[in-house]
C-alpha cells in the first residue's frame, strides 16, 4: 500500500515535475535517485512562511500544491509529505514513518514525531538487492540522494553518513549525520506512521516561541557540493564565504535564488524583513540558546 492515500490531479503532477525539471518515467532505483536529487536541489527546506505569519497545516496534498504552483518548500512534513504523494502517483510504493532528530545527547522518545521519514519499497538494484530505500528530502543539510535501507557507511560529498539497525526502545533505525552537519542524528521506526502522527508536533514547531523555527528564519538548499544555508540574515554558501546581509533587497533576491517565492508587495516585505531582523538580532545576542533549540527541534 502506498501512503498517504490522496489523489494528485494531472495538472499538479505536471507542474511538480516541471519544477523538478524532470519528465515522468516508470519507477526504478535510478529514477528514484533522479527525483530525490532534483527535489532537494530545487525545492528548499524553508521556514520563511512562519515569519510571514502564515499558518500552514501538515497536510501533504496542500503541501504538494504549494510546491507545484506557488514556488514554496517547507520543512519535513511538507517536503517529504509532498514527495510521498508525487512518488505514489508515479507508481512507487511509499510508506511514511515516525522519526526523531536529536542532538549530541542521543536518541530520545521525546524527540519522536519531530521528523517524517519515507521508505520506498520493491526497487532492487546491484547495490541494494533488498530493494528498500531510505528517502528523506526533509533534513535540510543531509541526504542528496536516497540511501539503501541497509546498515553501513555512506558518502554523499561533502558529508559521510551511517545507517544502523537498532532496538533501543526509541527507533528501529538510526541515521548518523556527518560531524559537520547541523544535527547529530535521527532515529526512526519501522512501522508505518498512523494518521495524524505529526499534527501536535507540527503545531508546536510552527507556532511556539520555544521552537527554533519561530526563533530564526531559515532557508536551506542541498547542492552537489554541499548545502546553501540562510539563517536570519547570515548566509553560508556551499562553496563560498559566510556573509551577513544588511540590505533587504539583497536578502529577498537571495531567498528567491534559493527557491522561495515571496509576494512582491512592499508592505508585506517590509513586515517580513522587520520580523527576520528582530529574530536575527535576538539570535546574535544569544546564539547558543537559539542553536540548541534548532538542534533539538529541527525535523
Amino acid at each position: 500500500m502506498t501512503e498517504p492515500d490522496q489523489n494528485v490531479e494531472a495538472g499538479d503532477l505536471d507542474a511538480y515535475l516541471e519544477r523538478l525539471g524532470l519528465d515522468p518515467e516508470p519507477p526504478s532505483a535510478d529514477a528514484l535517485d533522479r527525483l530525490h536529487r532534483a527535489q532537494v536541489e530545487r525545492v528548499p527546506y524553508e521556514t520563511v512562511w512562519i515569519h510571514q505569519g502564515l499558518r500552514w497545516t501538515a497536510d501533504p496534498g496542500t503541501a504538494l500544491r504549494r510546491v507545484a504552483h506557488d514556488g514554496r518548500g517547507g520543512y519535513c512534513y511538507h517536503l517529504n509529505g509532498a514527495l510521498a504523494l508525487l512518488l505514489g502517483t508515479l507508481g512507487y510504493r511509499v510508506t511514511r514513518h515516525v522519526g526523531g532528530v536529536h542532538g549530541p545527547d542521543g536518541p530520545a522518545i521525546d524527540s519522536m514525531t519531530n521528523h517524517l521519514v519515507l521508505r520506498v519499497h520493491d526497487l532492487p538494484d546491484d547495490d541494494n538487492p533488498g530493494g528498500v530505500w531510505y528517502v528523506d528530502a526533509g533534513l535540510g543539510d543531509a541526504l542528496h540522494a536516497p540511501l539503501p535501507l541497509v546498515p553501513g557507511d555512506y558518502s554523499q560529498p561533502p558529508f559521510r553518513f551511517s545507517l544502523d539497525e537498532i532496538e533501543d526502545g526509541v527507533g528501529n533505525w538510526h541515521f548518523a549525520h556527518d560531524p559537520a552537519g547541523s544535527f547529530t542524528g535521527m532515529s526512526f521506526r519501522s512501522e508505518a506512521a498512523p494518521p495524524g502522527a505529526f499534527d501536535v508536533r507540527h503545531q508546536f514547531l510552527s507556532s511556539s516561541p520555544e521552537s527554533g523555527f519561530v526563533r530564526v528564519c531559515t532557508v536551506q538548499r542541498r547542492t552537489p557540493r554541499g548545502v546553501d544555508i540562510l539563517r536570519g540574515r547570515v548566509f553560508s554558501a556551499a562553496d563560498g564565504p559566510v556573509t551577513t546581509l544588511d540590505d533587504p533587497g539583497a536578502w529577498f533576491d537571495l531567498v528567491a535564488d534559493l527557491g522561495v517565492r515571496v509576494a512582491d508587495d512592499p508592505d508585506h516585505r517590509d513586515a517580513l524583513w522587520a520580523r527576520v531582523t528582530a529574530a536575527h538580532e535576538a539570535h546574535v545576542a544569544a546564539p547558543a540558546e537559539a542553536e540548541q533549540a534548532m538542534a533539538e527541534e529541527e525535523p
